[in-house]
């Protein structure tokens, strides 16, 4: 016998999962339209040149290669998005809205809430560089938190152009990549190993330190702005890069975005080598440990590599399956397995047909229903229906045949009532609702 088993790294979804994450699937595509974003596939294998040297060089080292193949599983939905736009922009024309759900997969070490085989729900804007386009991809982020039931969660903003400024300033503007990837560690690691990491790096002792001090600043996002200016003054790069954070904080403030849910954080950088502009993570303030649940940034360059148009980006990515382990310890997943509302419970096997005909008269009203596939004790079914998650039950013998009238159970209060068939879909639909 072969042992039933799944690669490290991997899972199986339960129904009772998988009906979440396809719930959440779903929550994202409505919101993301409600944008205007259009929906796009792409192969899950790519070239290996087009994903090579792409990310960074943890991102290279974690990704899936064919040994015998020139070929490599995409390790984000970004890259690909970068070669399809240079493909086809022709076509789509500028600006480019698009939304892309689809599992990615790195050969990293798996932990909670992290694994090598994951969904993205990213969303992207590309083909133009106005900041208007960076501050609709907050809005986006924080409408999608709030159509998935949280309350609690905290959108952390920065810029590249910042740091950029501040490096320029420095002169160790080259040294750039290797700043942007100590600094990335710093919640994990401390300001010691990420001083440590940039002096590897042939980084100076007071540039290092400079680089922590500018980490460290705190406030509101005006007082960090104008503690920023002292750093960057001078620096065109800086400047810029303040500029647009206060459009943008200006602007969510307009809009009517709760402001307590934007904080202007200059520690973040985003590990990976793409991103130019500014950069969003976000953190659920329940459980802020499991890291960011959906992150993002903009991205200028990344498309050059296949095309002489400039094709600017921005955008960002829902981490669906971290969010959910983050939902299953908060306990906010519902329990059901089950995409179906009511359950027909079967008592006589001759009446199959008309089980049949009211189950499809329920479905054609919009309610989903399932039968019970054959006669056995109403305990049993009931138990049946309580453990995959229904809503209500359906007592349909020969007597309520014969009266015309259905005892309609509430499973969750354990509550029934006698309804008559006339009224039995608007009784349902009020239930349901």
């Amino acid at each position: 016998m072969i042992k039933p088993r799944t690669v490290r790294g991997f899972r199986d979804y339960l129904p009772d999962t998988m009906m979440a994450r396809e719930h959440l699937m779903e929550v994202a595509r409505r919101v993301y339209r409600s944008y205007g974003f259009s929906p796009i596939d792409t192969p899950a294998l790519e070239y290996t040149e087009i994903l090579l040297g792409k990310g960074s060089d943890e991102t290279d080292k974690q990704m899936f290669q064919f040994s015998d193949r020139d070929y490599a599983m995409r390790f984000d939905l970004t890259v690909p998005l970068a070669r399809f736009a240079a493909q086809h922009i022709g076509v789509l024309g500028t600006p480019f809205k698009r939304y892309h759900i689809a599992p990615v997969w790195r050969g990293e070490r798996p932990q909670r809430g992290r694994y090598r085989e994951f969904m993205q729900c990213d969303f992207d804007t590309i083909g133009t560089d106005a900041n208007s386009s960076d501050i609709e991809t907050l809005m986006v982020i924080h409408d999608l938190f709030e159509a998935l039931g949280f309350e609690k969660f905290t959108i952390r903003v920065n810029h590249r152009q910042l740091l950029n400024g501040l490096l320029d300033k420095l002169g160790i503007l080259e040294k750039s990549t290797a700043v942007l990837r100590a600094l990335d560690k710093l919640p994990k690691i401390g300001h010691d190993k990420v001083v440590a990491e940039m002096r590897d790096a042939e980084i100076d002792e007071v540039s290092a330190q400079k680089v922590l001090q500018f980490a460290d600043l705190q406030g509101s996002p005006d007082e960090i702005l104008r503690q920023v200016e002292g750093f960057v003054a001078g620096s065109e790069r800086g400047e810029q890069g303040i500029a647009n954070l206060r459009e943008l904080f200006a602007t969510i403030k307009i809009a009517g975005l709760d402001e307590s849910r934007v904080a202007l954080d200059v520690s973040i950088a985003r590990g990976l080598d793409y991103y130019t502009g500014t950069i969003y993570e976000t953190f659920l303030d329940d459980l802020p440990n499991i890291g960011s649940v959906c992150s993002g940034g903009r991205y200028d360059n990344l498309a050059e590599l296949y095309t002489k148009e400039q094709l600017p980006g921005v955008g960002a990515s829902l981490g669906l399956d971290r969010l959910l382990a983050a939902m299953e310890e908060l306990g906010l997943l519902k329990s059901s397995s089950t995409p179906a509302q009511v359950l027909i419970t079967m008592f006589d096997a001759s009446r199959l047909g008309e089980y049949m005909a009211l189950s499809r008269r329920l479905r054609a009203a919009g309610i989903a229903t399932e039968v019970y596939p054959q006669p056995k004790k109403i305990l049993k079914q009931f138990q049946y229906a309580e453990r995959k998650g229904f809503g209500y039950a359906i007592v349909a013998g020969g007597d309520e045949f014969s009266a015309g009238e259905w005892t309609v159970k509430n499973l969750g209060s354990r509550n029934q009532e006698q309804v008559d068939d006339a009224e039995l879909i608007a009784y349902l639909q009020a239930a349901l609702k």
